[in-house]
């Protein structure tokens, strides 16, 4: 710690040049802490207290792939299993093709199954008795502007109706709210709409339901009920993967992208691109220093003090930055799952990613400041001061 104020001084005597190296870094990390968080939220997908409780039935060939409705009592009557829902994948789309939602086509009962999402009993009572009602979530209404009574058109990506046409027209029957904005802010983004509705009117489904919704009586009695609802559909053409809320939210995701693999990808490709950056900053930092670095040696400071200044300054340079970006992700985060009225959920950088940055901080600081370090060490006085 007696040196920092070399280590400082060396740091800082091009400013533009460290600033802008700096920038770079920031740039890198806040890139690293939003990313990271992304996998996180994806990781944490179906994590609840009530989601501990239900199990989901899908295809096990693929999640696209329908079920018999037929399927339904069967469940019904598992030992352990309370209550049995179903719901279909709707692809629903607002005016225009980019403004997607998700929209899914349920069973009367269930909301039943989810106690997280709110819905005043009136508005209930009224999607239950209209054909083609629909409840929207809060999020969706308030971007749409959407009020109880609309009437909603969504042209759906998938499904036509019966004359062929994928512009499906509904009425908003009530509001769906999460109760917990910070875990549950999905379903404020969504649309649900009747099943029978959606089976009468199109003739791509004839009864099928995209996967069930099994809530069981007792956690601890759970993987015995999924086994006993695969053992249904064992060697039929229908054979299904009954899994908990959580793996069976991650088996979707992974199906559509492996998110893990792409956070990966981008960071070791923006981390490359860093190290060879700082290397290059560092590099010429030490080669106009090398006369200051001769006399350094020549007041008595050895050659291994010399590298770790060196080496202290790169890594310096690295915790400076990084910890700025990490800072700056940790505030960005949660500002843009708010923003997203809960329909995003990005935490802030926790312990692991402080500790998983910090060490990359040091780790590159170490990588970029090896070979200017080294140079730096083996710097032979005499040819040093004779500019050779």
């Amino acid at each position: 710690m007696k040196y920092l104020h070399l280590i400082w001084a060396a740091l800082f005597r091009r400013k533009t040049r460290t600033v802008l190296t700096l920038v770079s870094i920031i740039t890198a990390f806040l890139l690293f802490g939003l990313l990271d968080a992304v996998r996180i939220s994806f990781q944490q997908a179906g994590q609840s207290a009530n989601g501990a409780s239900r199990l989901q039935t899908g295809s096990r060939l693929s999640f696209i792939q329908t079920l018999p409705i037929s399927l339904l009592q069967q469940i019904e009557k598992v030992p352990g299993a309370k209550l049995v829902t179903y719901a279909n994948w709707f692809g629903g789309a607002y005016k225009d093709p980019h403004n997607q939602v998700f929209s899914f086509a349920v069973a009367d009962n269930y909301l039943d199954l989810f106690p997280e999402i709110d819905v005043s009993a009136d508005e209930r009572k009224t999607w239950l008795a209209t054909k083609n009602g629909v409840l929207v979530g809060e999020t969706l209404a308030k971007r749409f502007g959407w009020k109880v009574g609309d009437r909603l058109p969504l042209q759906s990506q998938i499904f036509p109706d019966r004359d062929g046409s994928k512009n499906w027209q509904f009425q908003v029957s009530g509001i769906l709210r999460a109760k917990d904005k910070k875990s549950g802010g999905f379903f404020d983004g969504m649309v649900l709409l009747h099943w029978k509705f959606f089976d009468d009117t199109t003739p791509y489904n004839q009864g099928a339901a995209g996967w069930y919704v099994t809530k069981v009586d007792d956690v601890n009695n759970a993987d015995r009920v999924a086994r006993a609802i695969d053992a249904l559909s064992s060697n039929s053409d229908h054979e299904t993967r009954t899994q908990s809320e959580q793996a069976a939210t991650a088996a979707w995701i992974k199906q559509l992208a492996d998110i893990g693999l792409i956070v990966g990808s981008i960071m070791g490709a923006v981390f490359f691109t860093l190290v060879l950056l700082a290397g290059n900053t560092m590099m010429q930092a030490v080669r106009e220093r090398t006369s200051e670095l001769a006399v350094l040696k020549t007041l008595g400071f050895s050659d291994r003090s010399v590298l770790a200044m060196v080496l202290a300054e790169s890594g310096l340079l690295l915790l400076i930055g990084g910890c700025i970006g990490l800072g700056l992700a940790s505030v960005l985060g949660p500002a843009i799952s708010a923003g997203s009225g809960g329909t995003l959920n990005l935490p802030a950088a926790g312990a692991g990613s402080w500790a998983e940055g910090i060490v990359l901080m040091l780790v590159i600081g170490a990588i970029v400041g090896a070979l200017p370090a080294w140079c730096a060490m083996r710097l032979n006085i005499v040819d040093a001061l004779a500019g050779r």
